[in-house]
């Protein structure tokens, strides 16, 4: 689509959002109670506003629309992390899930709300907050489900070692982010990092959880390269727009 580096850049935390946003509201009517139910589908609607808010940056640039760049891209085109596209299992890995990606955003957003960039700025102002929130509903449950019962336990840990595979992939760092970080644009993913280790390392002491031995990492997200869940989740999402071209409500 294009190789500027700004352009790229909210692409990839724009379909970021957009993937978790959709893994998230499938757990909408499905949920283990009515408040968790309901606080799902609410951080579903964060990131998918987050998208959206980046999508326009995007377009802006592109000529095109937030709905055409959601719902008329190929599966090798979206650049999202692939930690935001694995499917959501149980509701141990959903909360582990999110506990390892918020536990990168909140200080990302943070330090991205003092972007050279005005328009970057003006998002982060408003997506660390929620991201900070985010952050705090994982780590509780995370807590809850890790010093919880043997079975919620179990659960929790067989997430763990199937989500940290993918944690490295979100401090990797290339041109377009190193470019970024030289405009002051955007925050350094290394100096994310430390507090990342450091949030992720207490939650994972109050569950009583160990940290799991490091193995194969996964990449290739920010890319265009994904597993085939990706696919599956796209073809659903975007059943309606490419069956019926420019359809509005």
């Amino acid at each position: 689509m294009t190789k500027e580096p700004r352009v790229v850049w909210l692409l990839r935390r724009a379909d970021d959002a957009l993937v978790l946003g959709h893994r998230l509201s499938e757990w909408c009517g499905h949920a283990p109670m009515l408040e968790e139910d309901l606080a799902l589908a609410n951080i579903a609607l964060d990131q998918i506003g987050l998208a959206r808010a980046l999508y326009q940056e995007v377009g802006a640039a592109l000529g095109r629309d937030e709905d055409q760049l959601a719902y008329l891209r190929g599966e090798r085109d979206y650049l999202n992390l692939l930690i935001v596209e694995q499917p959501n299992g149980d509701f141990a890995r959903t909360i582990v899930r999110q506990l390892l990606y918020s536990a990168v955003m909140a200080p990302f957003w943070r330090l991205a709300s003092s972007s050279t960039d005005a328009a970057i700025a003006a998002v982060a102002a408003k997506a660390e907050k929620e991201a900070a929130y985010h952050l705090r509903h994982a780590a509780e449950w995370t807590v809850r489900l890790g010093d919880g019962t043997d079975e919620s336990r179990r659960r929790t840990e067989a997430a763990l070692d199937w989500l940290w595979r993918f944690t490295d992939e979100m401090f990797a760092d290339d041109d377009v982010e190193r470019a970024m970080v030289a405009d002051g644009a955007a925050p350094d993913l290394a100096s994310v990092r430390g507090e990342w280790e450091r949030t992720v390392g207490n939650v994972l002491a109050r569950a009583t959880l160990a940290r799991p031995e490091p193995g194969f990492p996964r990449s290739g997200g920010r890319q265009g390269r994904h597993g085939e869940e990706l696919g599956h989740m796209l073809a659903e999402m975007q059943h309606l727009q490419r069956a019926y071209p420019g359809a509005t409500w």
